[in-house]
This record gives C-alpha cells, structure tokens and sequence, in this order.
C-alpha cells in the first residue's frame, strides 16, 4: 500500500493561562525574498528556514549553470559544498577499489557500524550512490549522509562511480552493478551478509538506484530494500526545453531556488545532450535513460521513495512510485514539504533531520537490526 506522507506535523496548541494584561498574538509572518529571485508561487511554500540560507547564501553565490567545469575539476575544493566531510581519522571508515565490467577501476569507501552497539556481525550493507547530475558529487560529498546511515548498524558502500563527461553517459550503472556485485563477493572480508541487502541514492544517485533495482531483479538477486531520494525517472537531461516534460512539477519549478532548467541543462550538455542521444540509445536500453520505460514491473523489492516538495523532479519521482503499486510491488512515499531538492544536505532544515531518522528507521526496519537508539547523529561524530 501506498502511504504519502508529509514532512510537516501538527500539535494542539497548549492551553493558555489568563494573565492581565493579555497581549496579542503576532500574525505569522509571511515569507519575504528582499533578492527578488524566488518567483512568487514557490515564495509562501518554502520552509523560512531554507529561505533565510538562500538569502545569505545561495543569491550571492554564481549561478550553478555558469560554473565553468573545468575550473571545478582542476580546483575540487574551491567548489568543494560545505556540507562535505573528509572522513580521513574516522574510525571504521576504509577505501576499496573495484574493478568495473570494461576493466576500469574506481574506489568505493565503506563505512561499517559500532560493534560496541550493533554487535560483532555480520551486518546488513546498504550501497549509496551520490548524486549531482551524473557530472559532480564525490566521496565527500555525502559523507555525512553516510556516517548517519551506518548508525542503523548496517555497513554503508558509497560508490565513486564514473561522472560524465570524462565518461560517457551508463558507465554508472555499469559501476553501480559492479560494486553491488563486489559486496557480495567480497561479503567474508567486509563483514556483511550476502543476502542482506540496500541501495540508495540522492537525485542522479537515485536514478542509479533504481535502474539497479530492476537489474538485481532480472539477476535473481534479493534486495531488502530501495531507497531512491528526489530521484530523476525521465530523460530530462535531454529535454531541449523545460516543457518538454509531462509533469507538473517540472513546469511548476523551473525555476526553483535549487535545481531550475537552466541548472538541468548545464548538466544535461555533459551527458544526454540532444547530439548524443542517437549514441546512446543505441549503447544502452532505452529505460536506462528513463527509467520509467523500462518494460518489467513485477517482482520488485520493497522501495522507499522521497521526494521534495519545491523540486521539479517531484511529480516524476513520485510516477515512479506509482508504477511500482501498479506492479504489484510495495511501495512506501514520502514527500518533505516546503523543501527544495537538495534539502538533505542542509544541517539548518529540520526536514534534513527528520530524513536522517528516516534513513536509519527505514534501514534498520529492512535489515532486523534491533532499534537501540534512533537519534541519527548526522555524521557529526568520529566514533
């Protein structure tokens, strides 16, 4: 059954006690944009929260569509988030490299659980795919998301995976596969079960995710759980113009303070751009690309699907969703309201910690881990 949910609560208001003389209470304040850049649709959605961080921060910054990307290869720390941990110290964090289907190497980074809490395993191991439009998005990148899930007591895989354009468009998957295939194989040495496991992932991470769920299908390989968060299930990247979409959303928010058009096609010209799309259809199953096309339904695992409610991605993450219920399949949907696309990363969002809760409660649900304490901590701790 499908269970949409929203990120905002209500509480009954606590009985007021009769005092003189009573004073008034202030209206609730409206949202204001003093940049003017908010179009004034999204402006009373948006969590005042996030708003106050896009005034101070977001407004002053360049826009993301006129980074110059070689720059940002040459110089990853001058666009390095400050959302980005180095887990260099960390306990229990360790590098691996694995070998692609094509011979190309990449590195996957696994973070493994407490033993003092969880016990000596083996562990569940949830796989995590960064985002950031199959281009940007590193290890660092969504460290804390990481360091939060392995509080679950699950090891948690970030996979590095080929970005475009030094790689073309689908090398992902194909190292997505490899690393899923990599745990399982190497399951002795990690301290993981072989037949206790997740995927997940952010935006294009998500995308990921969810071709892999289809893979893992075909190949007889039980997962216990998808985890796909805001994630793309079209070939936007390749849309000419933003109304190219049938969705709602995508019309809505283009230009969103996270993630407008003019943002998608900067990533768009790097991967799936309209001269390479003949290429890569035919290097490719055409559901790669989009995975809403993809021709079987059936027998898919258990997927715990978020999306944000100011993100343009929204309605086609939340399709996804829908097809999986037509399958027959079990599905669980969540949408975090007032939140633009990239609200998991923000520390100073409430709705970002009500996702790390999220996580660890969805992890520890799929994988039988003992509920313990499910304060997730955000990754804020070296332990």
């Amino acid at each position: 059954m499908s269970n949409m949910e929203s990120a905002v609560t209500t509480s009954s208001a606590p009985i007021a006690v009769p005092m003189e003389p009573a004073a008034a209470q202030e209206p609730p304040k409206e949202n204001i944009d003093p940049t003017g850049l908010i179009e004034d649709h999204i402006l009373p959605k948006l969590d005042p929260e996030f708003l106050e961080y896009f005034v101070d921060v977001i407004a002053k910054a360049p826009p993301g569509h006129t980074v110059d990307l070689k720059d940002m290869r040459a110089n990853p720390e001058k666009y390095r988030p400050s959302w980005a941990v180095d887990t260099s110290g960390y306990e229990r964090v360790a590098d691996h490299e694995v070998t692609s289907e094509d011979g190309a190497k990449f590195v996957v980074r696994v973070y493994h659980p407490d033993p003092e809490e969880f016990g000596d395993g083996p562990y569940g191991a949830h796989l995590n795919f960064h985002g950031g439009g199959f281009v940007t998005g590193d290890l660092q990148v969504e460290a804390q998301l990481c360091l939060s899930m392995r509080e679950a007591g699950v090891v948690v895989v970030d996979v590095d995976y080929r970005r475009c354009p030094e790689s073309v468009f689908g090398k992902a998957f194909q190292d997505a596969w490899a690393a899923l295939n990599w745990t399982r194989d190497n399951a002795a040495s990690l301290n993981v079960d072989p037949t206790s496991l997740s995927i997940g992932g952010v935006s294009a991470g998500g995308h990921i995710s969810i071709v892999l769920q289809h893979l893992a299908r075909d190949a007889d390989i039980p997962l216990k759980l998808c985890m796909p968060t805001v994630p793309p299930s079209t070939d936007s990247l390749g849309y000419k113009y933003y109304t190219d979409s049938p969705f709602q959303s995508f019309h809505d928010f283009h230009r969103a303070p996270i993630l407008p058009w003019k943002r998608i096609r900067w990533f768009g010209q790097f991967c799936i751009s309209q001269d390479q799309l003949p290429k890569l259809r035919a290097m490719w199953p055409e559901w790669w690309l989009a995975p809403l096309r993809a021709p079987n339904w059936k027998g898919l695992c258990h997927t715990y699907i978020r999306t944000a409610e100011i993100d343009p991605l929204r309605d086609e993450g939340e399709a996804y969703g829908m097809k999986l219920i037509a399958g027959g399949n079990q599905v669980t949907m969540k949408r975090y309201m007032g939140s633009p696309h990239t609200f998991m990363y923000f520390k100073f969002m409430k709705t970002k910690h009500e996702f790390d809760s999220d996580s660890i409660r969805a992890l520890r649900v799929a994988h039988g881990v003992g509920w313990g304490n499910l304060d997730a901590r955000g990754g804020d701790s070296k332990a």
